[in-house]
């Protein structure tokens, strides 16, 4: 189905992204996977094509696009590549970016985002703790006043460019008898005394995106590193997390599109009692099925693309577009393995390393277990 949420500008923008892909990405994609994580090259190439500073204002070096119909096509291009590819990226372009751009003071923008945005300083963001998962209210980590700095200490784990990010958002309890109400956001930089990083984790799926844990052991963090005001961390995560999983649910589809069109083709080549596997009744039929549920999603992911660009994006319609999206990927991508038959088991065929990296986006940016329950939340239950 033709989709009409795009303009001229957001397809002359794809070319960039797929140019891109092309050039940085897909030559290099088995090297990135066997070294556990993509080259700082990635990030400076990535800088020098606009892709890094789409939210951020043209004086700091950004694209200052202020439409984010050119993140959407950013991530759908990357998930092209890979799960893993959108998911390093966009955590930078996609996560982190509102926090630096909306919370930080003049002279902290003047201090990050022009690097941010060349790729010279890439970030994560330090949410989850290993007893916490979802739950980010019960965050143990602590930040403590010392004249006018702060003493952090605490960890975080599963942590996505958590290994080589130059700069960490991390969020900490600074008010402990304000609960949820009582949490600050810091910006955690590389070479701070105390801060220290675990190995690279070993995930199922997604291993050229580098996944760490963070330890911090009386970290001094000064005045001037507090992101937003303090004790308003939590508030600033909710009303940022609606893009965080609405950026996931682009990437997951998109994703999953990809792999079920290299799926068609391989049904069309390969054959079996003389004739293509794709020409058999009960594999014609779910290739149908699967095709119309990518295109329905498709067709609801646009709409909260398009509210979002309005901003009018509710965080219950992002919920649903998350666990939705990432529900479809999986069953998705899972019968494309049973298509490829045994060649889907093989990790040198692309679609089993993509059932692989799927799989943590049920879980991931709040579980859809989590998802269902605000949803279930705000129809009064």
């Amino acid at each position: 189905m033709r989709r009409t949420l795009f303009e001229p500008d957001h397809e002359a923008f794809r070319e960039t992204a797929q140019a891109f892909c092309d050039r940085t990405l897909r030559p290099n994609y088995e090297r990135f996977v066997e070294q556990r994580s993509i080259d700082r090259d990635v990030w400076l190439e990535a800088g020098k094509q606009g892709l890094l500073g789409l939210e951020v204002p043209e004086e700091y070096g950004g694209s200052g696009a202020n439409d984010y119909r050119f993140n959407a096509v950013l991530g759908e291009e990357l998930s092209k590549v890979s799960a893993g590819m959108s998911s390093c990226l966009g955590i930078h372009g996609d996560v982190v970016a509102p926090y630096l751009v909306d919370l930080c003071t003049e002279e902290q923008k003047q201090r990050w985002l022009p690097r941010f945005c060349s790729g010279e300083m890439t970030t994560g963001i330090g949410m989850t703790e290993p007893s916490g998962g979802s739950d980010l209210a019960a965050l143990k980590s602590t930040a403590v006043r010392d004249g006018g700095d702060w003493i952090l200490n605490g960890s975080k784990t599963f942590i996505t460019n958590g290994f080589s990010a130059d700069m960490i958002v991390v969020a900490a309890r600074t008010s402990p008898e304000k609960k949820a109400r009582g949490i600050t956001l810091f910006a955690v930089e590389t070479g701070m005394k105390g801060f220290e990083r675990g190995r690279k984790l070993d995930k199922v799926g997604q291993p050229e995106s580098d996944t760490a844990e963070l330890f911090f052991e009386d970290v001094r963090i000064p005045a001037e590193n507090v992101i937003g005001e303090v004790d308003q961390g939590f508030i600033y995560m909710m009303e940022r997390l609606p893009q965080e999983r609405l950026g996931g649910a682009i990437s997951n589809l998109a994703h999953a599109k990809q792999i079920l069109l290299d799926t068609v083709e391989y049904t069309k080549e390969r054959k079996a009692f003389g004739q293509a596997i794709g020409s058999f009744q009960h594999n014609k039929f779910t290739l149908a099925e699967l095709v119309t549920k990518i295109d329905v999603t498709q067709a609801f992911l646009d709409q909260c693309t398009d509210a979002h660009t309005r901003r009018e994006l509710t965080a219950v319609d992002a919920a649903k577009a998350k666990w939705w999206s990432a529900d479809v990927q999986n069953d998705v991508i899972d019968a494309c393995v049973q298509l490829h038959g045994g060649y889907g088991y093989m990790t040198e065929y692309r679609v089993a390393r993509a059932w692989m990296d799927a799989r943590v986006t049920r879980i991931w940016a709040g579980s859809n277990e989590i998802m269902k329950e605000l949803i279930g939340r705000d129809l009064g239950l």
